[in-house]
């Protein structure tokens, strides 16, 4: 389906109707519940199934699917974005081997990244928005971008990434999460890996945790393939169900979070009791121009960093009705939170403040309801710092 556009594809790929003599001709992929399948003969396993760990119908639409919206040859479903990252860092790195990565990464990955010093693989995180500062040594065999990243939606060049890379065994690895598929698709710009979280805008309805990866190149997709069946981080039939589900509106919904994100971003910038907001549809984000280059949308988080601090950032939300105080991201709800003390809690206050992560920093995660409920909601929140 190479040839159809992004919405036909995230509605029809991995689903299309069985009309052979004997199928069902089902529209919308069964959730096949079975653990084990049953074989006629002793060294064929049933239409390639044996195991649901290893291979299960359900998901199998689901990776197809997750395949063709990210533009990739392969794509591989697990049971969270943090099973993806582990299966993919036990894949491809061993012992002495080292990661390059964004300085602004979500506290989870940063947490699981440096987790693996045990194993005797270094991180050394870097400012990836000036590509000259992403430098490989002997040891260094992966870059870890996000762009934008979590929670300072600071982008990457990822095309120059890739260009001033000279070591051809060095895999470069994008998380796509808050961009999503339908904004920005790193494979096209010189990515090797591309990690989503499809807890957030690809499941899109904060109901179903996952993650994925997509790749186009065979070795890769064979090596993670292996530990993914090894690792057993797999998704359910019915979180796969679910997700397949989300991901048929996720054009839709995507146009929707970027209309009211901007109107959200544009009202904050206005208002006194805020400092600054950090969003990349605005004229005034620092890398607008990049935003515009790589991306074909700008997405729906907002980032803004409140007059005060920790007391006024705490009664600002603790006020708010429409907006939920919550972890996570990407869902049709719109939710809010405080990074120093929610999702990057697990960093130390030095390091977080030191990349910018402060005690007056708020993350929205603009939903899919009416704007002007969104505007009266924080207008009447901000009243209270």
């Amino acid at each position: 389906m190479q040839d159809k556009s992004f919405s036909t594809k995230a509605i029809h790929e991995g689903e299309e109707p069985k009309l052979e003599k004997g199928q069902s001709g089902d529209v919308v992929a069964p959730i096949h519940l079975s653990t084990t399948y049953a074989r006629s003969v002793l060294e064929v396993p049933t239409s390639g199934f044996e195991y649901s760990r290893s291979e299960n119908p359900t998901r199998n639409a689901l990776e197809a699917k997750l395949a063709a919206i990210e533009q990739a040859s392969y794509g591989m479903a697990f049971a969270s974005g943090l099973a993806a990252e582990t299966t993919l860092i036990f894949a491809l790195l061993q012992q002495g081997d080292e990661i390059v990565a964004s300085d602004d990464l979500y506290g989870g990955s940063r947490r699981l990244i440096n987790s693996f010093a045990k194993f005797g693989i270094s991180v050394r995180y870097v400012d990836t928005t000036n590509v000259d500062n992403i430098k490989c040594n002997d040891n260094t065999k992966m870059i870890w971008l996000e762009s934008p990243t979590n929670p300072l939606l600071k982008l990457t060049d990822i095309a120059a990434v890739k260009n001033n890379m000279t070591n051809t065994d060095v895999t470069l690895v994008v998380d796509n999460t808050f961009a999503s598929p339908f904004f920005q698709n790193p494979l096209k710009l010189g990515a090797d890996v591309v990690l989503h979280s499809t807890t957030k805008y690809i499941g899109g309805h904060s109901d179903v945790v996952g993650g994925a990866i997509m790749v186009n190149q065979k070795h890769l997709y064979e090596k993670i393939k292996y530990f993914q069946n090894a690792l057993g981080g797999v998704p359910s039939p019915f979180d796969s169900y679910l997700t397949l589900r989300g991901i048929k509106t996720l054009a839709v919904r995507m146009e929707k979070h970027q209309q009211n994100a901007l109107a959200v971003a544009k009202f904050l910038e206005e208002n006194p009791k805020v400092k600054n907001v950090v969003y990349p549809g605005l004229s005034s984000f620092a890398q607008h121009q990049l935003a515009k280059k790589q991306m074909s949308g700008y997405g729906g988080i907002i980032t803004f960093f409140i007059n005060g601090g920790y007391k006024e950032a705490k009664s600002f939300l603790e006020s708010l009705h429409v907006f939920a105080l919550a972890e996570s991201l990407g869902g049709v709800e719109s939710l809010i939170e405080h990074p120093a003390s929610m999702t990057h809690a697990s960093i130390a206050k030095e390091d977080r403040e030191k990349i910018g992560i402060t005690d007056n920093l708020i993350r929205v995660s603009v939903g899919n309801e009416d704007v002007d409920d969104l505007l009266r909601d924080l207008s009447s929140g901000l009243t209270q710092v």
